[in-house]
């Protein structure tokens, strides 16, 4: 089976190409390099991956690439409100034209696998978990332009989306903007954490839990294809002070200092149900506890520091 990733040296298309590759799957990313240049350097010399270097939006150019493919995971995307609002035009165009281009390029007989982000719930009622059928109200462009984007993908009936709650973990192509990866990580350096919109609630994903569900929507295509999913960890509805006291269960002079210093861009604020997934048999196998104690380790480790983005 041909899998074809556009977007696929970021930080989660180098964790779900690597995983792919080491099940036999043939995989193909197409990514322009624009974060990192070395996260699939360890695939390069492996039969069953294809790398090239190209920019999604030049859609004629990698066009080929599209109708050869099985399996379509599109993760090329401007990620998160903040980068979305300094580059707009780039986002609207990578985010959903791209998508748009694509859903019109493939036959009915190749499966497209979509992640959105359950950031398109916005702000949600409280005591009321948001599930699949709740109304979606993104905030932010960023959040607009996936919900967009998730409509495009489901007229093509051989399609699958999945709404991913916030990721954590370590990749090949690192990133720490994220909450539970900035939290860890501003812990270890500072030894303190200044907390705005304390109880602002998300929830949570471990990355090599994302990675592995997609590998089985290919596997149980039949079960979930023409569906939307909520992707997240189930036990990890938490406010951002409870994954605070998370982090200081592990690092225990952390200090929590609250304030009033500024406020979330996309303001998520909502609990989510992960029934739907489950009862088709999924699971997510990664805690949130697993996760800190691997980037505690990690960045220990690599001494690290984060570069622009």
């Amino acid at each position: 089976m041909k899998i074809l990733i556009p977007g696929g040296a970021g930080f989660i298309g180098s964790v779900l190409s690597t995983s792919l590759v080491k099940k036999g799957y043939n995989v193909t990313v197409v990514d322009n390099l624009m974060f990192e240049k070395n996260s699939l350097d360890h695939l390069k010399h492996n039969r069953k991956f294809n790398f090239i270097n190209s920019d999604v939006n030049s859609f004629k150019n990698i066009k080929k690439e599209v109708n050869k493919a099985d399996v379509i995971i599109p993760l090329a995307a401007l990620v998160g409100a903040p980068f979305c609002d300094k580059n707009r035009n780039l986002a609207k165009k990578t985010n959903l034209s791209f998508i748009k281009n694509l859903v019109k390029s493939i036959s009915k007989d190749q499966m497209l696998i979509f992640p959105n982000t359950n950031s398109g719930y916005g702000v949600g009622e409280k005591g009321t978990y948001c599930d699949e059928k709740s109304p979606l109200r993104p905030v932010s462009l960023y959040g607009r332009l996936k919900v967009s984007a998730e409509n495009e993908v489901m007229e093509h009936s051989n399609s699958v989306a999945f709404r991913l709650a916030t990721v954590f973990g370590i990749s090949y192509r690192m990133r720490l903007d994220l909450l539970v990866n900035d939290f860890v990580y501003r812990a270890l350096r500072d030894r303190y954490i200044v907390l705005f919109e304390k109880n602002f609630r998300r929830n949570f994903i471990h990355i090599k839990d994302v990675a592995e569900t997609f590998i089985y929507a290919i596997e149980n295509q039949k079960k979930i294809v023409g569906d939307v999913y909520n992707l997240g960890l189930s036990s990890a509805n938490l406010t951002k002070y409870q994954l605070c006291n998370k982090i200081k269960k592990h690092i225990k002079d952390l200090k929590i200092i609250l304030s009033n210093i500024a406020k979330d861009p996309d303001k998520r604020d909502y609990v989510v149900s992960n029934k739907k997934l489950e009862k088709t048999g999924w699971r997510a196998k990664y805690s949130l506890d697993y996760g800190i104690k691997e980037l505690i380790s990690y960045l220990k480790d690599k001494n690290f520091r984060p570069g622009n983005y």
